[in-house]
């Protein structure tokens, strides 16, 4: 299974992850034959990308951290939230965002092996509400690798959920802009953390440690952030751990203005904001548990061999375990063997193939994947 662009579609492929709206509708299931019909709908509907089954690696795993039927209620309810308030002006009670976050942490507190593989897949016009469920999930997961209480995490939650809130203020000519915003819709769009921490502030039922996750969030441990220009521990962790998350899922989703950054590639510019937009302990932390190569990745190793990425384990999320296909000569290798580079420390990784090989060519040349 890889993710293929939707304009890179062809009839004949399979689906290889149901694609699903915000409203928990099932617009292809997993298993469909594409049509033409099928990829101008996808095209229409603004889906810049969906996951297909190629048969080439049938039997690898792709377990996301929250199960779908979790995710995708967290996304319904969290559209629903901020849908009502952009055309009520009424903020939902406490006791609605707690039932989104109570979801999300009984799966998370129930997963003892935790490993972001998966980049969610989700209509441009629907990227706000996925995009406050990811970063509520990826706080949470980076949290509990900190020691958060259960309790600690659920107020960190609720400030992620919400994050984004005061962008239901803002124009969605201006939130959607293809281009480059001007200098005064960019003013405009930085404003939201002050509009969100003024919304929550009307509603006495929400606590300090969630409300502050919303004005903080896009605070930098270098002081090039606002909505004040804190720095270092003069930003609350909660809104450093936030900040973070949000940053690396709008990298890693199709934007209507650019195409994803690849996982790795995410991961490598977070590797190197420690200590200068984000605290290098919450760096590491959050770092732990994201692959930066997701299961299914196609790599080309320093030695010259190319393979595919079958597991990731948390704290070596650089050093994946890999099938060799080819060997360095770029023959198949019809005895294929395993590698794992948490213990074979002369093999790295030095390109990540996906997007320029092609897979058709490598099944017309007979290769088996037995897994285990």
């Amino acid at each position: 299974m890889r993710r293929v662009p939707t304009k890179k579609l062809k009839p004949g492929m399979k689906v290889g992850r149901s694609v699903i709206n915000a409203n928990e509708q099932v617009l292809l299931a997993a298993g469909t034959i594409l049509t033409e019909t099928f990829i101008a709908r996808l095209q229409k509907l603004n889906i810049p990308s969906i996951y297909v089954d190629d048969g080439f690696l049938p039997d690898l795993q792709y377990n996301d951290v929250i199960s779908e039927k979790v995710r995708y209620k967290a996304i319904q309810q969290t559209k629903k939230i901020f849908h009502d308030f952009r055309y009520t002006k009424n903020l939902v009670g406490l006791d609605k965002i707690e039932s989104i976050v109570d979801d999300l942490v009984d799966e998370l507190l129930n997963n003892k092996n935790i490993m972001v593989n998966l980049v969610d897949i989700r209509s441009n016009d629907e990227y706000t509400f996925g995009h406050c469920v990811n970063t509520c999930i990826l706080s949470m997961i980076t949290a509990l690798r900190l020691g958060y209480s259960t309790n600690s995490i659920r107020l960190l939650a609720i400030g992620a959920i919400l994050h984004d809130l005061g962008k239901t203020l803002i124009p969605l000519e201006v939130l959607n802009k293809p281009g480059k915003l001007t200098a005064e819709e960019y003013h405009l769009v930085k404003k939201h953390s002050e509009y969100g921490f003024e919304l929550l502030c009307q509603n006495t039922q929400f606590q300090n440690a969630s409300k502050l996750v919303v004005l903080h969030h896009h605070e930098r441990y270098n002081g090039t952030g606002y909505p004040h220009g804190l720095a270092r521990n003069q930003i609350p962790q909660n809104s450093a751990i936030v900040g973070l998350a949000d940053m690396y899922d709008a990298l890693t989703a199709d934007r209507v203005y650019r195409s994803a950054y690849l996982p790795h590639e995410a991961f490598e510019m977070l590797s190197a904001s420690g200590d200068y937009l984000f605290e290098f302990d919450i760096v590491k932390a959050f770092l732990h548990h994201v692959a930066a190569y997701p299961i299914g990745s196609l790599v080309k190793l320093n030695t010259g061999e190319i393979a595919v990425v079958i597991q990731n384990r948390p704290g070596f999320s650089l050093r994946p375990k890999l099938r060799v296909l080819f060997l360095s000569n770029n023959e198949p290798c019809t005895d294929q063997f395993e590698i794992d580079l948490a213990e074979v420390h002369n093999k790295t990784i030095t390109q990540v193939l996906n997007d320029t090989v092609d897979l058709d060519l490598l099944k017309n040349k007979h290769i088996k994947i037995n897994l285990p």
